[in-house]
C-alpha cells in the first residue's frame, strides 16, 4: 500500500460522477427539444377518451420519436381489459 493510494479512489469517483453527469445532461436536452405542445396535446387526448372509456392518466402516452430527418407522434392508449364505460 503507497501513501498516495487513497487519490486512485477520488478518480474512481470522479469517473462515476462524470457519467452521471453525462447521462443527466444527455436527458435534459432530449426533454428540452420537444414541442411545448406534447403535454396539452396528452390532457386533451385523456379528455377525450374519459368521454368513451373510464382510464387512469398514465393510460395515455404522447412521445415526439426521432426517425432518421423526420420526426413521428407516437401515440400509445392503454383501454382497461374489461371496457369499462365511462361514468
Amino acid at each position: 500500500m503507497g501513501m498516495f493510494d487513497f487519490l486512485l479512489a477520488r478518480k474512481q469517483t470522479a469517473a462515476v460522477a462524470k457519467d452521471r453527469l453525462r447521462i443527466i445532461v444527455a436527458h435534459e436536452r432530449a426533454s428540452r427539444g420537444g414541442p411545448d405542445y406534447l403535454p396539452m396535446l396528452q390532457r386533451e387526448l385523456l379528455e377525450v377518451i374519459r368521454k368513451y372509456v373510464s382510464v387512469d392518466a398514465e393510460a395515455v402516452k404522447v412521445d415526439l420519436v426521432g426517425d432518421g430527418d423526420n420526426k413521428v407522434l407516437d401515440i400509445s392508449v392503454s383501454l382497461p381489459e374489461n371496457g369499462a364505460p365511462a361514468a
